[in-house]
């Protein structure tokens, strides 16, 4: 217990827990990678728990982080700050990526792993992964799920260090 009362008493920690833009866009991350458990049961009637540790499928929790932290950068700073301008440039890298090169090399993927094992004496016996990018609909979707999440978080509820602070976990 001392070592958790020292840890949250310093300041870079603090600092870091009254981050709601990063926090709430880390949310908006895990609840798009969560979700993806469900639309594996509802669409495709199987419970596959190993999707929470994979890339692709629907949706995409990259651009629900992407968006979220770039919303969430402009509702805090505004929307016509350059560091909203930064964020939002990223945002986009990261998802044209996702629906572009990653899926590119999913789809390359696939094709190498239908061809027969004995021409390619050097490769691993395990095939290669094929799901690692995104359509554009799961791109989208996960793109509107990170301001969904972050934007009401930052603004009703604000960062971890203030909900710590209400239910009288860290005082200062």
């Amino acid at each position: 217990m001392n070592y958790l009362s020292d840890l949250l008493s310093t300041s870079s920690f603090k600092e870091l827990l009254d981050n709601s833009v990063l926090a709430w866009g880390l949310l908006a991350c895990g609840l798009a990678q969560f979700s993806k458990l469900f639309v594996e049961l509802i669409f495709f009637q199987r419970w596959k728990p190993s999707v929470l540790l994979e890339t692709g499928g629907m949706p995409s929790s990259h651009s629900a982080l992407v968006t979220g932290t770039a919303s969430g950068v402009g509702l805090e700073l505004g929307f016509d700050h350059p560091a909203f301008a930064i964020a939002s440039a990223l945002a986009f890298i990261v998802m044209y990526d996702a629906s572009g090169v990653r899926r590119s090399a999913g789809m390359i993927a696939s094709r190498v792993n239908e061809l027969p094992a004995e021409n390619w004496p050097s490769f691993p016996d395990s095939p290669l992964k094929e799901s690692l990018g995104h359509s554009r609909i799961e791109v989208l979707i996960g793109s509107l799920i990170g301001p969904a999440v972050a934007l009401p978080g930052i603004a009703l509820i604000g960062s971890p260090l203030h909900v710590l602070n209400d239910f009288g976990l860290i005082l200062g």
